[in-house]
């Protein structure tokens, strides 16, 4: 089974979908960590929602969701560019005890204080451009619904989401009602009043065929058999699959760049009490060591001394 991705549309209605399927891209997710399940459903929910969001975005750059908690856990990252590459991961605070069936508000909002943002980042910014942030408070039990209410605040776009994800595979279910006159074109003419009602009522019809839905029948069922099954009344139109993929563009030099930021004396200090210094990447795992030497060429060379260590378990 691939990762894919299904954009579909309803003929003469302004309703768009996507299905995807991410067992490969969860599996070296997961490899890299030991998560505990409730975590591990949340973070592919999410990784699955960045997915089909991303699909949709005509920006060429990187979109980062990430999940600021209160609770057991601190920080879940997930990060999907124009091409769909993914990567995701998350921070549970040390001795943190979760329950199998801890709740989204459990995990990061334990006291009122989990915040969601998502970021767009331009791969080329023009001078003086920054990312687009948004930061919204983590409204809802679910990740679907904290999505679902920030595309309707930031967006004004009506969107549902059906998202799960167990120990084999992340998968999401999204539609969206497009604006007025949007995605379709009516076989006769029609006035704007019984346009917005025909539009209202098939948007009505799709979320309800959508509510069918049931966690395990996502989770078990390909795209295909899913979207027959689903909208088999519906006259659709299936656009070519997408094939998202795991990358992470994790380098030597941008870690190097990392601890320039900490400044040379705190670097100084950390080798002379540790010998050397030791960074896994929290996404892929990848380790990369910078001995005494290569420490202080960061503050003296142009680029980063090269060279990386074989993997290792330990991290910082």
């Amino acid at each position: 089974m691939n990762d894919t991705l299904q954009k579909f549309m309803f003929e003469n209605a302004g309703v768009r979908g996507e299905l995807v399927e991410l067992p490969n891209t969860w599996q070296q997710i997961l490899a890299n960590h030991a998560y505990p399940p409730a975590v591990r459903t949340v973070l592919g929910e999410l990784l699955a929602a960045s997915a089909l969001l991303s699909a949709n975005l005509k920006f060429n750059g990187t979109m980062i969701m990430q999940i600021h908690g209160d609770g057991p856990v601190k920080l879940m990252v997930v990060e999907c560019d124009a091409d769909l590459n993914l990567r995701a991961t998350a921070k549970v605070r040390e001795g943190a005890v979760i329950a199998d069936d801890a709740s989204l508000s459990e995990l990061v909002h334990g006291q009122g204080k989990g915040r969601f943002v998502i970021t767009l980042d331009p791969n080329d910014k023009m001078p003086g451009q920054q990312a687009y942030q948004g930061i919204v408070p983590l409204d809802g039990e679910s990740i679907a619904v904290v999505i679902e209410n920030y595309m309707m605040r930031s967006e004004q776009l009506d969107t549902k989401l059906w998202l799960a994800a167990d120990a084999q595979v992340a998968r999401g279910l999204l539609l969206q009602k497009l604006p007025m006159n949007g995605g379709y074109q009516t076989s006769q003419e029609m006035s704007l009043e019984a346009m917005a009602e025909h539009e209202a009522e098939a948007w009505n019809r799709a979320i309800s065929l959508g509510g069918t839905l049931k966690q395990e029948e996502l989770l078990s069922t390909d795209i295909e058999t899913l979207l027959h099954r689903l909208f088999w009344e519906e006259t659709i139109r299936v656009f070519d699959p997408q094939l998202p993929k795991f990358l992470c563009n994790c380098t030597r030099e941008k870690v190097g760049n990392m601890l320039k930021m900490l400044g040379e004396p705190e670097i100084k200090t950390a080798v002379a009490e540790l010998g050397r210094l030791d960074i896994n990447c929290d996404f892929c795992g990848k380790h990369y060591g910078f001995d005494a030497v290569d420490c202080t060429q960061l503050f003296v060379a142009s680029s980063v001394a090269e060279g990386i260590d074989s993997p290792s378990i330990s991290q910082h």
